[in-house]
Order: C-alpha cells, then structure tokens, then sequence
C-alpha cells in the first residue's frame, strides 16, 4: 500500500498548488541544483508508532546550494522511502510541512524539519499497513515554489536508514503469591505490539523472550530462561520457588518491533 504524506511529502501546499497551474501559465522552473546531506531523522533511533495515535518527529538536515540561488525560492524536507530509489512512485512517508532553513554561508542552509507517521484509519491520511514496518532509507526532496510538474523535482537517494516499528507492550505475572519455598511458581504473560491494519494490539507469536528474576534487595535481573511466545502471543512457564523477588518478561526486539520489558512482579517466598 502506498503511504501519501502530501505524495512529495516536504513540498507542502504551495508545490501542489503549482502542480494545478497548468503549464501555459506558469512561469518556467526547474529542478534546483542543491544536495543534501547529514539528514538526521529522529536522532538515528528507530520510530516506534501505536495502534492509533500520530506520531510526529524531528529531522535536521544540511542543504548545500549555489550562491545565486535564492533559498527562499524552493521548499526541502526529508523524505523516508522503500525500493531502490526515491522517486514519486515510491512508498514515501514524509512531513505535512517543508523544512525551515536558516542560512550559514551564501551556499549551506542548516535546517529543520518534522516528520509524520500515522497508522490506517488514525486520520484523512493514507497511513501505515502491517507489511510497511521495519527498514526505511532516507532521502530527500527539493521542489521550487513555482514547480509546474514532477520534472522539477529534485530527489536525493540514499541518504541513510531508519527503522519504523510497530509499538509493543508485554506483561508478566507470578502465582501463587505467597509461595511456599520449594514448591512451583507459574508465570504468565503476554507479548503484544500495534496492528496498524485494524488498530489495536495484537499477539506477537513465536518470539523468543527471555524470563528474568531480581532477588530482594538486588538491583540486578538475571536470566532465568527463555520461553517462546504462543500464536496468540501468550507466555507460560513454571519456576521453583526459593526466595524473595521479582519475575519479568524481556523481549528483545526485531527490526519491525522494539526492545520491550515488563515490570517486575514481586513474589513473596515463605
């Protein structure tokens, strides 16, 4: 599914505008000679989104342009994108405004910009499906205010990488409570993360998580075992009982999920 995020995302509202003058009337463009560089989206780290909620970040991004070229003549933003290079057929997910710029030098802009991620059905926009978590490139866009069509377009490929993922949420409680010393403890949980196809969360199963106790007193979990989680996202398993402490749940993460733990549930041994 494609993602619309204003389809050249960073342009905003007056390069779509342009797109509509037809190209008799419109004064003559063409794509602006700029590059970009040290794009940086959401500090490096991944973009964790939830079932429902939009989810807004910072990019900052260097532009390098001619001397002669007045920066207030084009819009830029950075863009996120999949396949082998950013063009308008591209998945694109991108900011619903351009990027703000102030200029260093007659020929470098530093800028700022913000990124939206949405999933389906959180508002008018064409959001995110199940099968679009994990891996993005970075690349970038730059688009003259009197643009009159895609051929004025300067896109920017390969530009860096960033995880999107589906948000996580994961449980753990221990029984009986009180335990006698010696006999067995149940642990139960559940791994669940963001379905961005219907909204809500889901089981994540099959996944390897680790089972994790903290002795009272102590600051430190230590690995029990590692348990993997049922096709409903369900955990279960049995520990003896010996002192004091707290049971969790770790989970590691993949590339379309985050790390995630529990918190611990304090067991008291008699």
């Amino acid at each position: 599914m494609r993602i619309r995020a204003l389809v050249v995302a960073a342009t905003g509202a007056v390069a779509l505008s342009a797109l509509a003058v037809p190209a008799a009337q419109a004064a003559p463009a063409a794509a602006p000679a700029v590059t970009f560089s040290q794009v940086k989206i959401n500090t490096g780290k991944p973009v964790v989104v939830g079932p429902t909620a939009k989810v807004t970040v910072n990019a900052t991004y260097t532009v390098t342009k001619p001397a002669g070229l007045n920066a207030a003549s084009i819009d830029t933003g950075p863009l996120l994108y999949r396949g082998s290079k950013l063009s308008a057929q591209a998945d694109i997910i991108g900011g619903d405004d351009p990027g703000v710029c102030s200029a260093v030098s007659t020929t470098v802009l530093h800028c700022t910009a913000k990124l939206q991620f949405r999933p389906i059905g959180s508002d008018e926009y064409e959001g995110l499906a199940n099968s679009q978590a994990g891996a993005w490139k970075v690349g970038a866009l730059a688009v003259p205010r009197n643009a009159t069509g895609l051929g004025d377009f300067m896109w920017q490929s390969n530009l860096g990488a960033i995880n999107v993922q589906r948000q996580a949420k994961l449980t753990a409680d221990a029984a009986p409570e009180p335990v006698k010393k010696g006999r067995t403890l149940t642990v139960t949980g559940a791994l669940t993360r963001a379905n961005w196809d219907t909204d809500k969360y889901a089981g994540y199963s099959a996944q390897p998580v680790k089972l994790q106790f903290r002795k009272k007193g102590s600051s430190v979990y230590s690995t029990v075992k590692t348990v993997r989680t049922s096709t409903t996202g369900g955990l279960k398993t049995t520990v003896t009982a010996s002192v004091d402490g707290y049971y969790r749940f770790v989970f590691a993460g993949t590339s379309t999920t985050p790390a995630v733990s529990a918190a611990g549930d304090f067991v008291d041994v008699k």
